[in-house]
């Protein structure tokens, strides 16, 4: 499967700026634009670097802007939108974009034809551009335009009297700081020369950020334009980076990032999906702490949460073998656990990580059950991370934070006004979309599975009276999830259980119940679920998070941030979620049936590889028809559930 866009595509500006392409380092830092090369959102840009890997990061150059010129003409390459106008307007000279291991490009003016690659290095907060001359008439000068914006990716720029203007070029390196307390910049050419021409681009509109409801002008910073000369089979490429580049042979940085790709990445050419899989896997792989590691929940704003890791870190890791890094995963997140509680997820700006979760904590037991399924370490998880888990379970037993507790019939409650716990966690300032306060369905899924599992570890570190002990409570569990979660009436379970009322709204959340490791329903009330789910909530890209004939169902994705949080969990599909449908495929049905269903599921995500976030899968999709693409352009669990399951269960991957 090849990804991607023709001359066609890519000269229709609204169709180009719609498609996105992402570069990352491993350190949480990315580049990442449009095809055609605009900017449409504030997170766009050529070194946005994790000055706190993989947190606190900071769009350093926003982007590198070139012009050909010739004896006869210009050939201005850029793509800016001013709102009233788009200046220039490059994208009129694309002609081909492929993501392969490097998204690259084809430029053709007429008399010149070049390809531009661009990519980040493995560790480093480093960007490549490399400009390979394909064809030229005759010699003709390269000018490259740097924007600078010099600030946190959550923020945008205006123009200001406190940037430094001051730099330096020697070594073919242009060296500069605009402001205290971020990186130096050093953007290297070999054999360019530089000319000052300090000037300020104002009014660039991001057209993503204005849809979102969010501020969209910015103004960035030019110090000037580095030129070079070049003629037919030139190749000659431009770094942009916060390492001293002193000293260090920067120029073999290209070379060696594309043989690790082709080492990592291009082992079987005849499973290109997979390799594409793979490759969006390891974007969201990430250092924490230099000897741990973590997971992106997504790009481009999102940093890691629990629930996402967790989640994620089967697919992602365990049927790539990379077991080494779930190792570092779950020890990255039981170091952090508190009241029996692992982090929500890890702020930027060297914060204390939140807490305000109940799931995250239980999908870590599901995380560690497929991580010994995996042939992961028995030793390290009974010796480092059993302890933790014997914290959990105390914790939740005498009670913890957010009224999270066990109550007398065994199930765990969880909530309080004003908090939202669950994955459905959208809040604007005071308001709870959807608390979902009290016995969640898929909560206490997840409360059994970690009993039995539990209960297993015990047994292997020869607790023998303590693992028969949680073994019981885990039937006790089980008995009283299937009497009061079942609705006779409506044939499938009730979504949250608490003193003053049944909510039965169809949700997918009840999945979990029959496609976990330990099944809590199965045979005809399953199948029952299965199909009511199918009829309604069912799409080509994912599942609905609402059903559509609910009063409160959402079907666009779209808006300032309250429209948009209002609809995140009430009716927008969630493509992660195909994940657990399919577990409850195969849980329920006889291996061909599932099989034929499940291919029939995966098929659109797959194609799906081309669109929006090229090479990677989108957060969430509209509950209406077509379903657009909406949210992060690549996430975690999107991607490593798909990953997951077509390993799992031998699906073709077209």
């Amino acid at each position: 499967m090849e990804l991607t866009k023709d001359a066609n595509f890519l000269q229709d500006f609204d169709q180009a700026t719609k498609a996105e392409w992402l570069e990352t380092n491993s350190l949480g830092g990315y580049a990442s634009s449009t095809v055609n090369g605009c900017n449409t959102r504030r997170y766009h840009g050529l070194l946005v670097a994790a000055v706190v890997p993989p947190t606190e990061r900071m769009v350093l150059v926003s982007k590198l802007d070139e012009t050909i010129v010739t004896s006869a003409d210009r050939f201005e390459l850029g793509c800016n939108d001013y709102g009233d106008a788009i200046s220039p307007k490059g994208y009129q000279y694309l002609v081909d974009f492929r993501r392969g291991l490097f998204p690259e490009f084809i430029y053709d003016t007429g008399s010149i034809l070049f390809k531009k690659t661009i990519g980040m290095v493995h560790h480093e907060n480093t960007t490549f551009l490399q400009y390979e001359i394909l064809k030229a008439e005759s010699p003709f000068t390269l000018e490259l335009t740097p924007l600078i914006a010099g600030r946190s990716y959550h923020e945008l720029i205006k123009e200001n009297t406190l940037l430094n203007r001051n730099y330096v070029f020697e070594d073919d390196t242009l060296s500069l700081m605009p402001y205290e307390h971020i990186p130096e910049v050093h953007i290297r050419l070999a054999g360019a020369s530089f000319n000052e021409a300090a000037y300020w681009y104002n009014h660039l509109n991001y057209t993503e950020d204005r849809e979102r409801g969010h501020d969209y002008q910015e103004d960035l910073f030019s110090p000037g334009i580095l030129f070079i000369q070049l003629q037919e089979r030139d190749k000659v490429t431009v770094f942009l980076t916060t390492e001293n580049p002193t000293g260090k042979n920067i120029d073999t940085l290209f070379e060696n990032e594309l043989q690790r790709r082709k080492d990592r990445f291009n082992k079987n050419k005849k499973k290109e999906v997979l390799n594409q899989l793979h490759f969006a896997a390891d974007q969201f792989i990430v250092e924490r702490d230099t000897a741990l590691k973590t997971v992106i929940a997504g790009y481009h704003w999102f940093t890691d949460w629990s629930r996402d890791t967790m989640i994620s870190l089967p697919g992602l890791c365990l049927t790539r073998n990379l077991l080494d890094d779930a190792n570092k995963m779950l020890l990255a997140f039981a170091k952090n656990v508190s009241q029996g509680m692992l982090p929500n997820r890890f702020l930027d700006g060297g914060q204390p990580p939140e807490y305000n979760n109940v799931d995250g904590t239980l999908w870590y037991f599901i995380a560690i059950q497929k991580y010994l399924e995996a042939g992961g370490s028995e030793k390290f998880v009974l010796r480092q991370i059993l302890p933790v888990l014997k914290e959990i379970m105390e914790w939740h037993y005498k009670g913890t934070r957010y009224g999270i507790h066990v109550t007398e019939d065994h199930l765990l409650f969880a909530g309080e006004a004003g908090v939202q716990l669950t994955w459905m966690d959208a809040r604007v300032n005071e308001w709870v979309v959807t608390p979902r306060t009290g016995k969640a369905v898929e909560i206490n899924a997840l409360w059994y599975n970690a009993h039995r599992i539990f209960a297993r570890l015990l047994k292997l570190n020869g607790d023998i009276q303590e693992a028969k002990s949680f073994k019981l409570k885990a039937r006790q569990i089980r008995q009283q999830f299937l009497s009061i979660f079942w609705n006779e009436e409506l044939g499938y379970l009730n979504d949250v259980i608490n003193e003053e009322e049944i909510d039965s709204s169809l949700r997918p959340n009840q999945l979990f119940a029959l496609g976990l490791c330990f099944p809590l329903i199965k045979g005809k009330q399953a199948r029952s679920v299965l199909q009511i789910v199918q009829e309604k909530l069912l799409t080509p890209y994912g599942l609905r998070s609402l059903a559509p004939d609910d009063a409160n169902y959402k079907g666009t994705y779209a808006g300032n941030i309250k429209q948009r949080d209002g609809a995140y969990h009430q009716g927008t599909v969630w493509s992660w979620l195909i994940g657990p449908y399919i577990d409850a495929l195969f849980n329920n049905y006889n291996k061909k049936a599932a099989s034929i269903m499940a291919q029939q599921a995966i098929k659109p995500l797959i194609i799906h590889l081309n669109d929006a976030g090229i090479g990677s899968i989108s957060e969430i999709f509209d509950g209406d028809a077509p379903h657009a693409p909406r949210g992060c352009i690549a996430q975690a669990w999107s991607v490593g559930e798909i990953l997951r399951v077509i390993r799992q269960y031998k699906l073709k991957h077209f």
